[in-house]
């Protein structure tokens, strides 16, 4: 007999009680240099290493092995792996095109070998690569080595990565996953328009950078975008999807402010729609958030500590938590 999401439910309820707590990152914030934070966090078993990058990936294997122990199925946890897949086919990319090494700036886990990955840019030849990215892996290619831009060989992989997370999510009728997947690319496409605004930047380029995401009319994105930041912002503080008239305010307030109201958005979906849910892989998907939480919050304070930076000012940085 497999493993049910009753089994799953009981397991990771009792899992999120060791997750870090308000106290715990309090503590850390207080702290004056990386070896006491490291101290820290290998007292509670939260990784081993010696460093916070070590300790942070002994976590994530850590993790994920839970996960795939007690996940009826691995396939559940694909969309969220589809981030490390596009990681890594941006970043073999690059290196392949620019003569650099890459290995190790490969993320794991993935659902694409590296290896495939490579033989398909290295010989030009995509059929081995999955259905989603193949025709999009393709063209990146041949973008960047037309252009030269980065960016545009990027808006194409992302944009394939994003129709595969909203089609998983449709496949899996998790109403979590369609909100939580439509939420990031409609503030994909926001994010992608405000930096457009502020700089130079091509029709061509916002074409394929720009996802048509829901809630979002595309044709009139690019043609505020083109106009300039002021006309942008005022066209954003009128749609009224996702929250986006408060999440301009934030911006104008300072860019930093926006991202973190995107940020704190997404897991306030987690929190009303896992933390709070009794049934399917919802409570899996929470954890597994909670956990990503917990990570950019140590690189923000590690970060802090190494530049001194004051208490209050990495308090501002973190985001909220799931817990």
């Amino acid at each position: 007999m497999g493993i049910s999401y009753e089994f799953s439910l009981g397991s990771v309820r009792a899992r999120e009680k060791s997750l870090l707590s308000s106290a715990d990152i309090e503590q850390m914030i207080s702290m004056k240099s990386e070896s006491e934070l490291v101290r820290f966090l290998s007292d509670k078993g939260y990784g081993e290493g010696d460093n916070t990058d070590e300790i942070i990936e002994s976590n994530t294997k850590k993790m994920w092995k839970y996960l795939n122990g007690i996940a009826p199925s691995k396939a559940v946890f694909e969309p969220f792996l589809i981030e490390n897949d596009i990681h890594n086919i941006k970043t073999i990319l690059k290196g392949i095109m620019n003569d650099k090494k890459y290995e190790h700036l490969i993320l794991e886990p993935y659902t694409i070998s590296p290896e495939v990955i490579k033989e398909s840019f290295e010989n030009k030849k995509f059929v081995s690569l999955p259905e989603w990215i193949a025709k999009s892996a393709e063209e990146a290619y041949t973008l960047l080595a037309r252009t030269k831009d980065a960016r545009i060989s990027d808006a194409v992989i992302d944009g394939a990565a994003f129709r595969k997370m909203l089609s998983d999510a449709d496949k899996a009728k998790s109403k979590f996953l369609r909100e939580y997947f439509s939420v990031m690319m409609f503030y994909a496409d926001v994010k992608t328009a405000l930096r457009a605004a502020r700089t130079k930047t091509t029709v061509e380029y916002l074409d394929k950078a720009i996802f048509e995401a829901e809630g979002i009319d595309k044709k009139k994105l690019m043609q505020k975008t083109m106009a300039g930041s002021e006309q942008l912002l005022r066209y954003l503080e009128g749609v009224r999807s996702f929250d986006c008239k408060t999440a301009i305010a934030a911006y104008k307030e300072k860019p930093s402010e926006f991202e973190r109201f995107v940020d704190n958005k997404l897991m306030g979906l987690a929190k009303k729609m896992c933390r709070l849910t009794i049934e399917g892989p919802e409570p899996l998907f929470g954890y597994l958030l909670g956990c990503e939480y917990e990570r950019r919050a140590i690189y923000m304070i590690s970060g802090g500590i190494k530049t001194q930076t004051p208490p209050d000012r990495i308090r501002e940085r973190l985001r909220e938590r799931y817990g």
